[in-house]
């Protein structure tokens, strides 16, 4: 039953548009900060959060904390995970969203961490000034 469920919780985990793009950067850029990932997907970064931690859990996703920044890449340490992660790249990298991601994150791999995170906090700030005025 152990198995059946780690494998359940590695297909809900990727079963997301978002969450095959947060792959699919992390196939061609080994390693993305979390502000990268949520510029790139133009999200929020609580629903950044919450996807990563997802993948996290479910084994598919490792993480390291250097500093204030959280970094994330694809688990290689899973041998089970190859196939699954190999079949994913396949019908995902020609894909237009993906395209257009990978052009968008060599962009904002330019600019530092610190600038991304303010932007975002900024972003964030504003459309909830937004949300409760229109409310």
């Amino acid at each position: 039953m152990v198995c059946m469920d780690s494998t359940l919780s590695i297909i809900k985990s990727i079963s997301d548009k978002n969450r095959l793009r947060i792959l699919s950067g992390l196939f061609v850029h080994n390693e993305l900060c979390a502000c990268q990932i949520t510029e790139f997907l133009g999200v929020t970064g609580a629903t950044a959060s919450r996807h990563l931690k997802l993948m996290v859990n479910a084994g598919v996703l490792k993480n390291r904390k250097q500093g204030r920044w959280i970094y994330f890449r694809i688990n290689t340490e899973d041998s089970s995970l190859t196939d699954l992660l190999d079949w994913v790249k396949d019908k995902t990298e020609k894909s237009e969203q993906v395209k257009q991601d990978l052009k968008a994150l060599q962009q904002i791999l330019q600019v530092p961490c610190d600038a991304l995170s303010w932007k975002q906090r900024e972003r964030d700030a504003c459309s909830t000034t937004k949300r409760k005025d229109n409310a």
